[in-house]
């Protein structure tokens, strides 16, 4: 039985929630120095992809205020290219898009909900 999109929805919302509590009080500077978080910032991206790609199309189309495509894609990258990361991309993504796509999915999800 698959899971229902709230719960993939959730998935993500968690890996962005360790993401954003993580950076809180580190710089990009530290970033790039510490291989255990850099390991850890791209399986959260991918956790999150891969939630992303569990989504069900109709349901992608219907909450189209995500680029739903571009977090499926970072996925694939980060797990067919693990030899060419680049970390300035994650941490990118992970300090000035995350935020935003958090907020999108808080409220899908509360729209969900009701």
């Amino acid at each position: 039985m698959s899971k229902s999109p709230v719960e993939y929805l959730k998935h993500i919302s968690d890996e962005i929630d360790y993401l954003a509590e993580t950076t809180e009080s580190l710089s990009e500077p530290d970033f790039a120095k510490n291989l255990t978080l850099q390991k850890a910032f791209v399986r959260s991206l991918e956790i999150i992809g891969e939630a992303v790609k569990n989504l069900p199309e109709d349901f992608k189309v219907k909450y189209s205020q995500v680029n739903w495509k571009s977090y499926a894609g970072l996925r694939d990258r980060l797990i067919h290219h693990y030899f060419g990361v680049d970390y300035g991309i994650v941490w990118d993504v992970v300090k000035n898009e995350a935020p935003a796509l958090k907020e999108k999915i808080s409220k899908i999800i509360e729209v969900l909900r009701k």
